[in-house]
């Protein structure tokens, strides 16, 4: 493929896409530094690390309407999530003051609404409104709890502010009307009377006759990528989509995730009862037992929200080299963690005796297998502890997924990233956390889930994520196939110091257990040359889709301990997380063309200068 031009969007042209090019070492660099060069020309950015532009347009109107000069806003989903980001901005810098923080729960005016269908998509926005300088304070809440709105929500309600139809909850004034349940009715074009959500609005006269589509909520709603929503919703279900398609798709979602659905399903069709037979290796999942959340990272946050409300405000356990935010959320709310960086059997025997010594922890956090270097905890001695001594497992299965590896048996709670490889398309986000119904904390944990549990999904992700993961099997398997060709490729070359993939790794008897009676070894790799300036010739070389995520359905490829730990290498390294690290993760390319792009990547690697 030609390489994306530095800032564009991964894949190009994608509105909405979770990836953005960084095509040369020095690109990645100057994004940590942040350099003008770089920068100025980024069009998008990794999501919960860059806030999408729609969500940026959306938070300046705001602004403009509720706010003062110098101050600026976050946009969260609902109350709850814009009250949990003032908590723990008032925690982490005790000196703000109640008055410098205003909170707006921006909702649907239904005086001026007659579409049914549009309040069933709970199109309401809750703003949080600050000075300034204290914007970086909110940026970790949004990167850390992944709360946020996501673009495709901040783009439709967008349109939904501008029009007078999402307005301040304190505004609204009750009418006999809508006291009543009635909704204001008005005449429209055929098209718009059955609801949908592209095209479901429709206007009360006195706010004129314009039908807000969701595209019409930027500027840019003219270019042909800013229509990929309603495009598709039009070509696939016809022009007007019934909402009610959007519960029987988050449905057939979760029961992908149980691994009691494995391919298409009919979205118009009354679904079949809850089922609960299912490949996960846990007798009695249900797809009631799977929660949605609007991102990977979000699933992480409200189980660790879920139990610290469960068990008490006790320290966790992060085990293993974790993807970084996983760490920062264990360390900035609640009580803190213990940190065991390496994920080693040594590891587990100081945590052993520390537990034999008295000490009591709230959950033990691990991904299966790590990110970047790919080692595998010990799950079977984990789970022996964790039944001992009481404390929950909680395992992220994103990189291993359940087609490779059996890991609920293992856990409490099973958390996933959906925008990876269930999804593969690399155009929506979403999460998932199930709760294991034979684990010792279940029932506590499922009264929590079903008396709190928010559904902040929202239905054009949905939409999309659905139709992504129809054939993630498939892709799947396929992947697995070539990423082991990749590892034969970099592991036969003499400049290549160590490739780092479960197959190979010391920790491959602990991948080995959880492994699946078909199942591979994951699509995701990492080596290191054996000096920087062989990595960087590499890297500038390959002719593959560079930039941050992993689980595409093409070949991407990352200098991931630089984006991830720019400011902590000297850390990093302490754990055995190399600098110069090269990550890959692999695509559905053909065999013979991945094959040929990294052999002319390693032979510029051969011509580098130390």
């Amino acid at each position: 493929m030609s390489i994306i031009e530095l800032g564009e969007s991964v894949p190009a042209l994608t509105p909405h896409a979770s990836s953005v090019s960084l095509p040369t070492w020095a690109d990645n660099v100057g994004y940590e530094e942040g350099q003008a060069r770089v920068l100025s020309k980024m069009t998008t950015g990794y999501p919960r690390f860059f806030i999408h532009k729609a969500i940026v347009a959306f938070a300046e109107d705001v602004v403009q309407r509720y706010g003062t000069g110098g101050q600026a806003a976050m946009l969260f989903p609902s109350f709850r999530t814009s009250r949990r980001c003032v908590n723990f901005m008032h925690s982490r810098d005790p000196s703000i003051s109640p008055n410098q923080i205003q909170l707006v729960d921006l909702v649907l005016d239904k005086n001026k609404v007659v579409s049914e269908s549009l309040a069933k998509i709970s199109p309401s926005v809750s703003a949080v409104i600050f000075p300034k300088d204290l914007f970086s304070v909110a940026k970790q809440y949004w990167q850390h709890s992944g709360d946020g709105v996501s673009s495709r929500r901040a783009e439709f309600c967008h349109g939904l502010f501008r029009e007078g139809i999402l307005i301040d909850e304190k505004t609204l004034q009750p009418t006999k009307d809508n006291m009543n349940g009635i909704q204001k009715s008005c005449k429209g074009p055929r098209r718009y009377q059955k609801g949908s959500i592209d095209q479901g609005i429709q206007i009360a006269p006195e706010c004129g006759t314009k039908a807000v589509a969701a595209q019409q909520s930027t500027p840019d709603n003219d270019i042909p990528e800013a229509r990929e929503s309603s495009q598709f919703l039009e070509e696939r279900f016809g022009r007007n989509l019934d909402v009610s398609f959007v519960e029987n798709a988050k449905l057939a979602i979760r029961r992908r995730i149980a691994g009691s659905l494995m391919g298409e399903t009919d979205l118009a069709a009354t679904p079949s009862l809850n089922v609960t037979s299912n490949t996960r290796g846990v007798v009695g999942l249900s797809d009631d037992d799977v929660y949605l959340h609007p991102c990977g990272m979000n699933a992480i946050f409200i189980a660790h929200q879920m139990l610290l409300e469960a068990r008490g405000h006790l320290k966790s356990i992060s085990f293993g080299f974790p993807y970084v935010d996983t760490l920062k959320i264990l360390e900035k709310f609640g009580p803190g963690c213990l940190f065991y960086g390496n994920g080693s059997s040594e590891d587990l025997d100081d945590l052993e005796a520390r537990l034999k010594a008295g000490e009591k922890f709230l959950a033990l956090f691990c991904e299966f297998p790590g990110n970047p270097m790919l080692k595998s905890p010990d799950l079977t001695r984990i789970r022996g502890l964790a039944d001992t001594y009481g404390f929950a497992v909680v395992v992220d299965e994103t990189i291993g997924n359940f087609i490779n590896v059996h890991v609920l048996p293992y856990a409490d709670i099973v958390v996933s990233s959906l925008t990876k490889i269930f999804s593969g398309e690399c155009n929506v986000m979403g999460g998932s956390a199930i709760l294991n119904p034979r684990g010792p904390h279940y029932h506590s944990l499922k009264k929590i889930a079903e008396a709190e549990h928010e559904d902040n999904y929202w239905a054009e992700d949905v939409i999309f994520m659905e139709r992504n993961s129809r054939h993630f099997v498939s892709r799947i398997e396929r992947i697995n196939e070539n990423a082991e060709l990749i590892c034969s490729i970099l592991g036969a070359h003499p400049l290549v110091k160590t490739v780092y993939y479960p197959k190979y790794n010391p920790s491959r008897e602990f991948y080995d257990a959880c492994r699946t009676p078909n199942g591979g070894y994951g699509g995701l790799l990492s080596f290191e040359f054996e000096n920087r300036g062989q990595a960087i010739a590499f890297f500038d070389r390959i002719e593959t889709a560079k930039g941050p995520s992993l689980g595409t359905n093409f070949t991407l490829v990352s200098p991931y301990v630089i984006l991830a730990h720019f400011l902590e290498l000297d850390w990093a390294a302490q754990f055995g997380v190399p600098a110069d690290l090269i990550r890959i993760s692999v695509g559905l390319e053909g065999m013979d063309h991945l094959k040929a792009i990294f052999q002319d990547a390693l032979k510029a690697a051969e011509g580098a200068v130390s």
